[in-house]
């Protein structure tokens, strides 16, 4: 049996609230789940008490045993010093403007480079 520790939604519509349960990988999301280790709710404030409550020594258990976190739960635990901080995927060639776009960027930071040459030049 594959454990996972990850979110389970519990919220309203709209209103997401979450939990943080160990479960069969194979079960679905919001299904049966082994234990609730906490709860997140991201509708309060980041530095808000009751945002991410976790049970650490629970946690410690889980993971002793062998549960993996999902990429979004690690990011969690991760300042906590429980797991390792997930690494960043690179991103896709779509987060970036087109061909031609990136032509005239080019050309428009090599033309500001060579005006700061300038200025130099002439200042001295």
């Amino acid at each position: 049996m594959s454990l996972k520790i990850r979110l389970s939604r519990v919220g309203a519509k709209r209103q997401p609230y979450y939990r943080l349960v160990v479960t069969d990988s194979r079960s679905p999301r919001d299904g049966r789940f082994i234990e609730k280790v906490g709860t997140y709710n991201p509708r309060v404030a980041h530095d808000h008490k009751e945002r991410l409550v976790i049970k650490e020594d629970r946690i410690k258990h889980w993971l002793g045993i062998g549960a993996q976190p999902t990429e979004r739960v690690a990011r969690f635990l991760s300042p906590l010093g429980l797991v390792e901080a997930p690494k960043r995927h690179e991103q896709t060639k779509q987060d970036k403007p087109r061909a031609k776009a990136q032509e005239r960027m080019k050309a428009a930071e090599e033309a500001a480079k060579a005006a700061a040459e300038a200025a130099d030049s002439a200042a001295s």
